[in-house]
């Protein structure tokens, strides 16, 4: 049995607003070969169609053809598909490949109409034949090797690999064959070797065609050449292929074409006849050739229909033997000679007056046999009713209600339908309808649309009013008041009660909580209408809601990792080229659409120069080479922005070092913007040291006078005496007063040259007895009371006095000195000699002469030893340290220095000191003595 295979192109459904049926179309192709035996099953259309077969009988399926014969018929009990009659691939199609017969198959209740394509196969059942059983062909003795004797070609009625495709010459010594290469296959005998008529004067050949079948199918002709004198030219067309023209109308004996043939003989041999080779019945039977004059024309009835251009081989023959050939293509132009059919595949001739709006009565089959816009088919019905045809597939119309009935205005209905081409001038054809309309005592509400299309913007408001959906009912009263409602359904297991609200009596819909676009985009409600008729009647149309994306997401940076406790660095080779690419900023935004269109731009950069990153894709490429000039530290600051209107926009920074290994990288800490590269950071460390600054001003001057009002200056004696002038060497404080001496303290603020960033030290306080020699020590009435620092900062604690500034209780101590440490003193640090031994506990006057004589003393030392011994005075006195001595005591108890008497008072140069932040305790403030 033949294989057989079938292929389903597809399905699809057109479902219209009706309660009572639907039409469905779909397309099934099958394929069966040819001289198919009867009752063969080519496939089962209810289950290739998803019908139950139970219900065809009912439904009444039934195959509707074209033509009068009828291939195939479907079995009603099991819906199969069968050959009912003998299927002839050739009588069909003729030379046509693929070959496929249309027919539709219609069911009723509801309807349905699909469209079926039956292609049939060919089988290689006829065998190449040759226009004649023998061909006689001459040529000259003296023809010279290679002359060729064309023949003609052999046909096959079958198509495609079951047609000619080979040519067998049987064994002979003179002549060869050879094929041309062209689908017509013409096949030349080519002469080998030289003839002589004298030796043998005639050759008789055998010629085999071969098709492609399984098994091949041959036909063979004989063919006599005959060997005569000299005939050395053949017929010769002026050109190979004549093209012509009519239209299908033409009339009898209309010429087609006019041919000619020359050659160059004279006498019988110049002589040409035409023939026509190779033609069809149906062809012969429709053109013919005058064979002394090489004109074509029309024999027959042309119809455009059955065939739109025939194909004609011409073979000119000269009294020698010789042939020549051409072909004419003859196109038949359509002519529109055929008027639209109409014919009604399924009619409903009663219909409710509830019918609904779109509800299918008829379906209508329109065909022009005509082509081109011949073949164009409008189709219209009567004004003023209310009914529509509208196109269905292909030829095929359905004629529905386009308002609502009522019968008690019109019970009848006559449609007619007229059919038009698009022909010049135009034939038309009409058909007429009866319709009733039956009685049904309800009418439900209908909606002005299909479907509603609602579009909200996210974040909108709750409450707002986003559609309106309308229905209307033709009944009377109260059966034609209609009460809005929501299907109850749930959006995300969410209640759609918590995303919209309908108001019953207008329709008007609104929002119960604002949407987010990133959360769900939209979703789907039904609206079901209902009036207040008894028993109530309804209808419902679905509202689909779309949430409009709102800009409400900047970019976000997924790389570099946007970490605030560390910092993401790169490293990029010395030797970099421009273009290359050294880094890539990776983000994302949450939104859609533009609003999700980033792109990228370098806001700062070390060198501006130096990298570029592309707009969209975010690469960080080099510009141009690395040169050793180019800053090994390159931080860039990329912006990232959206799209949408406004845009929003987030920006990340980029550490590159340029090094070729981690040796050279240095201390992250100091990955940072240069000032003049990165004005905004610069205006934000400014801003914050401002607001830094002031507040710890405000804390030390709130601590200052908080301490003043706290502590007062304690009085070493309770008298004070008045100590004349006394010259002073810049170098050295001057001490007023008599009582126990503050300590004093200067601070030092500096900026290092090498550190980015702004750092203040406190250095540890200058007291009495660590007083550097380049330092100056002003002391006024304010002083004594503002200049309580001793809380603040660090105070260098007071070593313990050296065993050397002890004496034995018979003798008395000097005042002590050692010299100066080179940490403490400065340059001006000198050494100072006693003035002797004081034999008892010094006076108050004693002491005052010790005050004045160290205020004439020329240098004096940073570190002050104890004055008095603890057996001669109070517990007191060792803890007072006076700035000035007119004794030295060295390390070495056995090693004394001199004494050396200041010189009168006279000006000096000043004094060099290191240069230091001025500081309230180094600034020297004018006091009543200075003014004497």
């Amino acid at each position: 049995m033949a294989k057989t295979s079938k292929l389903c192109l597809g399905k699809w459904r057109l479902w219209i607003t009706s309660l009572l049926f639907c039409v469905t179309a779909a397309d099934v192709r099958y394929s069966v070969p040819e001289e198919t035996k009867t009752k063969f099953v080519i496939g089962n259309l209810s289950k290739d169609l998803n019908l139950d077969y139970n219900g065809l009988r009912f439904r009444k399926a039934r195959l509707d053809y074209q033509g009068d014969r009828r291939y195939c018929e479907i079995d009603l009990d099991s819906g199969d598909l069968f050959v009912s009659e003998r299927i002839d691939r050739e009588m069909l199609c003729g030379t046509a490949s693929p070959c496929i017969m249309h027919f539709e198959f219609i069911l009723e209740n509801p309807l349905e109409l699909h469209n079926i394509a039956l292609e049939v196969q060919d089988v290689n059942d006829n065998p190449p034949v040759f226009p004649k059983g023998s061909i006689k062909l001459e040529i000259s003795e003296g023809a010279p090797t290679g002359s060729k004797l064309q023949l003609t070609r052999a046909r096959d009625l079958d198509v495609g690999i079951n047609s000619v495709q080979t040519y067998i010459l049987s064994q002979n010594k003179h002549f060869v064959l050879d094929t041309k290469s062209s689908k017509d296959r013409y096949v030349d005998i080519v002469l080998k070797n030289s003839l002589d008529r004298e030796t043998r004067g005639e050759h008789s050949l055998i010629l085999s065609a071969v098709d492609g079948g399984n098994p091949p199918n041959s036909g063979t002709v004989v063919i006599e050449v005959v060997v005569i004198d000299m005939n050395d030219n053949a017929p010769l067309f002026s050109q190979p292929l004549y093209n012509a023209r009519l239209s299908e109308n033409s009339a009898l004996g209309t010429s087609v074409i006019k041919i000619t043939a020359t050659d160059e003989d004279e006498g019988a041999n110049g002589e040409i006849k035409y023939y026509i080779n190779h033609l069809s019945d149906n062809t012969k039977q429709l053109f013919k050739i005058d064979e002394n004059y090489g004109e074509i024309s029309v024999i027959g009835q042309l119809d455009h229909e059955k065939a739109s251009s025939y194909e004609v081989e011409v073979q000119a023959e000269d009294g020698g033997g010789q042939t020549g050939h051409c072909k004419v293509v003859i196109e038949i132009d359509d002519v529109n000679d055929n008027a639209p059919v109409i014919s009604v595949k399924s009619l409903k001739n009663k219909i409710p007056e509830n019918t609904t709006p779109g509800t299918e009565i008829a379906v209508i089959n329109v065909k022009d046999q005509d082509s081109g816009e011949n073949s164009r088919i409008s189709c219209s019905i009567s004004p003023n009713l209310p009914f529509q045809l509208q196109p269905y597939i292909k030829s095929y119309f359905i004629l529905t209600t386009s308002s609502s009935l009522d019968r008690e205005q019109i019970d009848n209905y006559n449609v007619t339908i007229i059919a038009t081409d698009g022909g010049i001038p135009p034939l038309f054809s009409n058909i007429s309808l009866n319709i009733q309309v039956s009685d049904v005592n309800d009418n439900s509400p209908r909606f002005e649309l299909h479907s509603y299309f609602i579009y909200i913007s996210e974040n909108k408001q709750a409450g707002t009013s986003v559609c309106s959906v309308s229905a209307n009912d033709p009944d009377w009263r109260q059966n034609g008041t209609v009460l809005y409602s929501l299907v109850p359904s749930e959006v995300n297991g969410v209640p759609m009660s918590s995303f919209l609200s309908i108001n019953g009596d207008t329709g008007v819909i609104h929002t119960v909580r604002s949407f987010d676009y990133e959360q769900f985009r939209n979703f789907s409600v039904k609206v079901v209408a209902r009036d207040n008729g008894s028993p109530p009647l309804s209808s419902n149309v679905t509202v689909k809601v779309f949430i409009t994306d709102e800009n409400d997401n900047s970019p976000q940076i997924l790389y570099p990792v946007p970490d605030g406790k560390s910092l993401m660095t790169e490293m990029v080779p010395k030797a970099t080229l421009s273009g290359s690419l050294v880094s890539k900023v990776i983000a994302v935004d949450a939104d859609s659409g533009q609003n999700a269109w980033l792109s990228y731009q370098i806001l700062k950069s070390t060198d501006p120069g130096l990298f570029t990153i592309g707009l969209h894709s975010g690469e960080i490429k080099t510009q141009r080479d690395i040169s050793e000039s180019d800053n090994m530290k390159q931080n860039l600051v990329i912006s990232v922005k959206d799209n949408g209107q406004p845009s929003l926009s987030t920006t990340c920074v980029v550490n590159l070092l340029i090094s070729d290994n981690l040796s050279e990288v240095p201390e992250l800490k100091d990955m940072s913007y240069e000032d003049n590269n990165s004005k905004l950071t610069s205006y934000l460390i400014i801003a914050l040291v401002s607001v830094c600054a002031f507040f710890l001003t405000f804390i030390i001057m709130m601590l200052a006078v908080k301490f003043c009002h706290r502590r007062k200056p304690r009085l070493l004696f309770d008298g004070a005496v008045a100590v004349p002038s006394a010259y002073l060497p810049p170098n050295y404080a001057d001490v007023d007063g008599a009582g126990t001496l503050r300590s004093s303290y200067n601070y030092d603020a500096y900026l290092t040259t090498g550190s980015r960033t702004s750092d203040f030290k406190f250095v540890s306080s200058y007291n009495e007895n660590t007083l550097p020699a380049g330092g100056i020590l002003d002391k006024s009435e304010i002083d004594f009371n503002m200049l309580r620092l001793s809380d603040v900062g660090e105070c260098t604690e007071q070593k313990p006095p050296n065993t050397d500034w002890r004496f034995p209780p018979n003798q008395r101590p000097g005042p002590s000195g050692a010299g100066a440490r080179p940490e403490e003193a400065g340059a001006g640090a000198g050494v100072m000699a006693g003035t002797g031994p004081w034999p008892n506990p010094p006076t108050e006057a004693e002491q005052l002469q010790a005050m004045m004589a160290a205020a004439n003393a020329s240098e004096a030392t940073a570190t002050l030893g104890p004055r008095y011994n603890l057996q001669y005075g109070p517990d007191y006195r060792q803890n007072v340290y006076i700035p000035g001595s007119t004794a030295t005591l060295t390390a070495n108890p056995q090693q004394q220095v001199l004494q050396q008497a200041l010189p009168p008072p006279q000006a000096l140069p000043p004094t060099e000191v290191p240069k230091a932040a001025q500081t309230p305790a180094s600034k020297k403030k004018p006091t009543k003595k200075d003014k004497k």
